[in-house]
């Protein structure tokens, strides 16, 4: 077995969960913009998290769930999860993006049962609007902490885990991962990428020539 864990905005999904919710209120070009800053690594993933949910503030839960019923999986994606859940691996999603929107996806494309693990942020609400603040262990959490530890509650060693991202806040399990794989990375994290990917077709193929399939 092994375990294999998949950044979701920009990897799984070609969605940016927090620019569909920006839609929602007027200032998705303002996330879009603080989005582009951290995945290339300009601001701490902490920092553009908060400056983005601030942004959010007040927006109503109806139109976050409206947001997160646009979230959708790549092409080949769900056949990528359903092939790694057939060869018996432990399959987790590490994101800073957020757990409903996650689960949203994964149902609507039929493959909730094929991830084993989300790890994921979170928007509180109150009054039935969201507050404009975060929490989740994605924040300040790093997701090489995530991973190491879900490693060692499912007893994989480091060395048989594999990373799937593609922007700067993917870097530390991408770096500590046994094999790391970049998904259209951004140019800070393709050096730490031990193969480079396009397509969850192409990632399905060098899932077999590594012999995960």
């Amino acid at each position: 077995m092994r375990l294999v864990a998949f950044d979701f905005d920009g990897t799984l999904s070609d969605s940016e969960m927090t620019v569909l919710l920006g839609e929602q209120c007027g200032v998705a070009d303002r996330m879009a913009d603080v989005t582009e800053r951290a995945m290339n690594d300009e601001i701490s993933y902490a920092e553009s998290l908060r400056e983005r949910a601030g942004l959010l503030d007040g927006l109503s839960l109806a139109r976050a769930d409206d947001a997160f019923a646009q979230v959708r999986l790549r092409s080949g994606a769900a056949d990528v999860l359903g092939r790694l859940h057939d060869a018996g691996h432990h399959t987790a999603i590490l994101t800073g993006g957020f757990e409903r929107g996650v689960e949203a996806a994964l149902t609507r494309a039929g493959v909730e049962e094929y991830v084993d693990t989300i790890v994921a942020n979170r928007l509180p609400a109150a009054d039935g609007k969201l507050t404009g603040e975060v929490e989740g262990p994605l924040v300040e959490g790093t997701k090489d902490e995530a991973l190491e530890s879900l490693a060692e509650e499912v007893d994989v060693p480091l060395s048989r885990t594999v990373a799937i991202g593609d922007g700067a806040n993917d870097l530390p399990m991408l770096e500590v991962a046994g094999l790391s794989v970049g998904f259209l990375p951004k140019p800070a994290v393709r050096p730490a990428c031990d193969v480079v990917v396009a397509s969850m077709d192409r990632l399905g193929e060098v899932f077999e020539e590594r012999d995960l399939l």
